[in-house]
C-alpha cells in the first residue's frame, strides 16, 4: 500500500510560480512511475505530466511544455512539480498518482495510487 500526500498548492497571480511536491510512503517508491494530475470544476480529470521510476523519461502535456517540470528525489520518496508562468487555465486540484510498474501513461486508469489532492488557483 501507498500512501501519496500533495502539498505546495495555493493562490497566485497569473505569470507567478509555483511549486507541488508529493510525499509518499513505503519503501518502494522509486520502483514506481509518477505522475501529475489536474481537474477543473466541471471537467474531466487530465494528465498533466509523468515521469518514470529512473527518471529516464518524462512526459508532458502540451498545454504545460515549457511551463511545468516534473523531477523526484527517491531518497525522499518525494516527486516535484515546478509551475512557471501559471495561467487561469491551470486553476484545479492537483493530483499526484503511482504506477507500480514503473513507467508512465497518460490514462488515469493506469494507476494505482493517488493522492488526495491540493487546489491550485491562478488568478487573473
Amino acid at each position: 500500500q501507498v500512501q501519496l500526500v500533495e502539498s505546495g498548492g495555493g493562490l497566485v497571480q497569473a505569470g507567478g510560480s509555483l511549486k507541488l511536491s508529493c510525499a509518499a510512503s513505503g519503501r518502494t517508491f522509486s520502483m514506481y512511475g509518477m505522475a501529475w494530475f489536474r481537474q477543473a470544476p466541471g471537467k474531466e480529470r487530465e494528465f498533466v505530466t509523468g515521469i518514470t521510476w529512473n527518471s529516464g523519461r518524462t512526459l508532458y502535456a502540451d498545454s504545460v511544455k515549457g511551463r511545468f517540470t516534473i523531477s523526484r528525489d527517491n531518497a525522499k520518496n518525494t516527486v516535484y512539480l515546478e509551475m512557471n508562468s501559471l495561467k487561469p487555465d491551470d486553476t484545479a486540484v492537483y493530483y499526484c498518482a503511482a504506477d507500480i510498474a514503473g513507467t508512465v501513461f497518460a490514462a488515469p486508469n493506469d494507476y494505482e495510487y493517488w493522492g488526495q489532492g491540493t487546489q491550485v488557483t491562478v488568478s487573473s
